[in-house]
């Protein structure tokens, strides 16, 4: 990219860094078991929290503890990699982007289990295909707050929450309307992380001020990335429960229509045979 970080680059790379994915039920088994009876529990992971009637009240106070956990090891490490002759030296910046990208995705993932989305990432492959690079740049994309994400992600949560949590929509993630703001979005956060590089790179002049700077720059930025994604992803569909409880509804009301049309066709064949 010419003018900035290749972003993607910079996310494929992050999947592949140790301890990055998060399996999304054993952490949604560990996370909900402290609150909710095991019944409650298992529906939250066969479906969705929201439509096992977890409410966004009571997700909200579990995914700040996620937020505070994973602020506090990001920033830690930021401050490691400041100090000279941290992980983080010109040389080797773009493995401090990696790093940087690597702890955004976990708490992207853990947000997004609590808020009803299903895996993001592949558990059982190393890999990741299209359709889940182009979900996590649109998740980025809320963090950063580039424009054209939160359109993005709520024509994906719109098709996810007909479906209960069961696959993404991989035909909106990869041809449909979504796919062109995609690309769009990763063009703007690889400039945004090109401005980032730089102000890092300028703060490791200075001694032991610059891991002061860099783990402060990290936890004035991180918290509040992760916010933002949480406030976004606990307004849509996928964490209502009311719109779960309206689809119940619909579907109850479809079948009675099914029994009553079935009954009246018996009848209608009754009176034919008389």
């Amino acid at each position: 990219m010419a003018d900035g970080v290749d972003f993607e680059v910079v996310l494929r790379n992050a999947v592949q860094v140790p301890l990055v994915r998060i399996d999304r039920e054993p952490f949604l088994r560990a996370a909900l078991e402290k609150h909710f009876p095991e019944n409650i529990v298992n529906q939250a992971i066969a479906e969705s929290p929201a439509a096992a009637g977890i409410t966004t009240d009571q997700l909200n106070s579990i995914a700040y503890d996620s937020i505070n956990y994973e602020t506090t090891k990001v920033t830690a490490l930021s401050f490691a990699a400041g100090l000279p002759g941290g992980i983080a030296m010109a040389g080797t910046i773009p493995a401090d982007l990696t790093q940087q990208m690597a702890h955004m995705l976990r708490i992207m993932q853990k947000l997004a289990y609590l808020y009803g989305w299903p895996s993001l990432m592949d558990e059982e492959n190393s890999t990741i295909d299209d359709g889940m690079v182009n979900n996590l740049i649109i998740f980025s994309g809320i963090m950063f707050g580039v424009e054209g994400a939160s359109q993005a992600i709520h024509r994906v949560a719109a098709q996810l929450a007909l479906n209960v949590a069961k696959k993404l929509p991989q035909k909106a993630l990869t041809k449909g309307i979504v796919y062109p703001v995609v690309k769009k979005i990763a063009l703007t956060l690889g400039m945004h992380m090109t401005k980032q590089t730089f102000a890092k790179s300028v703060s490791k002049v200075i001694p032991i001020i610059g891991g002061v700077v860099s783990g402060g720059l990290t936890f004035a930025t991180y918290r509040p990335m992760a916010c933002k994604l949480k406030d976004h992803l606990a307004g849509l569909p996928t964490a209502s429960v009311k719109f779960y409880e309206q689809q119940r509804k619909v579907a109850e009301s479809n079948v009675a229509k099914d029994e009553c049309i079935d009954v009246s066709v018996v009848e209608e064949d009754s009176v034919d045979e008389e």
